[in-house]
């Protein structure tokens, strides 16, 4: 059973940066797509980036271009969110999750499926 286990959320202050990880276990790690959503309290969960089995291949939600960066290293089975300029609306809880392709984390009901999930960890950006 795949487990996801996410670190490094805090407080930062707008215009800075900070970085999170999620470590994977239970599985072989570079079957799988990784990807980083958000959810803040009354919203949908929300896709934020995704990265390829291989590392080749990222995609990022409209409101995070060019501020964040996905990353994984498939020696170590981590994926990390490189998160850099963050604004307050970037405020949420993070969850790593894991599934074949980055499509299928972008695809409509993937968020209600039985996908693999971390608990998540809380982002507050002050300023």
């Amino acid at each position: 059973q795949v487990q996801l286990v996410e670190s490094g959320g805090g407080l930062v202050q707008a215009g800075g940066s900070l970085t999170l990880s999620c470590a994977f276990s239970g599985d072989i790690f570079s079957k799988y797509a990784m990807g980083w959503f958000r959810q803040v309290p009354g919203r949908e969960r929300e896709f934020v980036a995704g990265v390829s089995w291989r590392g080749d291949t990222t995609d990022y939600g409209d409101s995070v271009k060019g501020r964040f960066t996905i990353s994984r290293d498939n020696n170590k089975h981590t994926v990390d969110l490189h998160m850099s300029n963050v604004k307050p609306d970037d405020t949420a809880v993070y969850y790593c999750t894991a599934d074949f392709t980055i499509a299928t984390m972008k695809s409509p009901g993937f968020i209600d499926s039985p996908s693999f999930w971390g608990q998540g960890t809380q982002v507050t950006v002050s300023g």
